[in-house]
């Protein structure tokens, strides 16, 4: 399992919109957070966000995403278009420069 909290605000409600629409993901809406929780690996596509949120291309970004997340578990690897969120830290292996071979 990987995933995170969300603040409960209108930015958290489009993510957690659109997050809850993949299959391994589910979304829980509580007072005063969103829980998002995935398994295996999910991806938070940055143009969907725009999409939904009705904004222009390139709104939604990493930064505009650590706005409104509190908290998360398992690997994150941000990209330019994308977060990807791993539950085994060693499938980002390739993202992250980490070599998984051992050293002699």
């Amino acid at each position: 399992m990987c995933g995170f909290t969300l603040m409960n605000n209108q930015i958290g409600a489009v993510i957690a919109t659109v997050l809850d629409r993949q299959d391994n993901v589910t979304v829980q809406h509580l007072p005063s957070m969103i829980r998002v929780d995935g398994r295996g690996r999910f991806e938070v596509d940055y143009a969907q966000m725009d999409e939904e949120a009705g904004r222009e291309d390139g709104w939604f970004d990493a930064a505009e995403f650590e706005e409104n997340m509190s908290t998360h578990y398992g690997r994150m690897v941000h990209l330019d278009d994308k977060t990807i969120m791993f539950a085994n830290p060693e499938d980002a292996a390739e993202y992250i420069d980490f070599d998984l071979k051992p050293v002699t």
